[in-house]
């Protein structure tokens, strides 16, 4: 899964689920974003890329979302 499917899946969870999603590109170093979902944030790398399983599975876990969620 690419960053960007990723942020889209993310944003429509937090839709229907009417959490506020946030995405500030200017608070991270290089192609980094800070993505605010409700009270808890994650670091998402350069969206064009692949997000390795780790990564995924870790940023999963700093938002508080399920993986089966996102499917």
């Amino acid at each position: 899964m690419k960053g960007s499917e990723f942020l889209r899946k993310v944003k429509k969870l937090g839709k229907v689920k009417g959490i506020k999603i946030e995405l500030i590109q200017r608070r991270g170093k290089g192609s980094h974003s800070t993505l605010i979902y409700g009270q808890r944030f994650t670091i998402i790398r350069n969206l064009k890329d692949e997000l390795k399983t780790g990564t995924y599975r870790a940023m999963l876990k700093q938002l508080g979302i399920d993986e089966d969620e996102l499917r």
